[in-house]
């Protein structure tokens, strides 16, 4: 007494599963297209017509899904009256850090959750995701000192480019100037 659930889903008699947003208690043929539930994509752009049930709870429905919102007073057995631990524990530095409430320069590799594997005696720890090393700092400095070297290097190129150019630019001014002086000396 005191529960409330909320319905997630479920399918009729005949295995249609219900979908959200048909506002009927009844089947409905709709075309399907990628994103949308109750569909899978074989091949890319392909849409398909589909018989699914409509969101409204009626006496034809063999299964609902329910989510278990707010708690009642006593225990439903099988349900609520067990208490099953997490199996992992995070993964990612952050959620370390969050779970342990620890600070920035605390070692997070301390902390990590291990789990006892039970055959070897042997525990078992995940890989901490988005850690800072000093490795990795070094190299994202390598890489940054590789993109300024880079662009250093283009400016330079671009510089003696340039000058090559004004100095081509130069030199075939000179030999038209020569071309034409010779032309003038002919016609003399």
């Amino acid at each position: 007494k005191g529960y409330v659930f909320r319905i997630g889903g479920g399918n009729d008699k005949q295995g249609f599963p219900m979908k959200q947003g048909i506002l009927s208690n009844q089947r409905v043929r709709l075309l399907f297209k990628k994103g949308m539930s109750c569909y899978r994509e074989r091949r890319s752009g392909c849409r398909k017509r589909k018989s699914v049930r409509g969101c409204i709870v009626g006496p034809d429905l063999a299964v609902l899904s329910l989510v278990l919102v707010k708690k009642g007073a006593e225990e439903i057995p099988g349900l609520t009256d067990d208490n099953k631990p997490r199996r992992l524990g995070p993964k990612r530095a952050s959620n370390i850090r969050k779970l342990f409430g620890l600070e920035k320069k605390d070692d997070v590799r301390q902390f990590v959750v291990r789990r006892e594997v039970k055959e070897g005696k042997k525990s078992k720890a995940p890989k901490i995701q988005r850690l800072i090393t000093p490795q990795l700092l070094q190299r994202k400095r390598y890489f940054k000192a590789q993109t300024r070297k880079r662009m250093e290097a283009g400016k330079q190129m671009k510089v003696e480019y340039m000058k090559r150019v004004a100095e081509y630019r130069q030199e075939q001014k000179e030999a038209r100037a020569a071309e034409v002086a010779k032309k003038k000396k002919e016609k003399k």
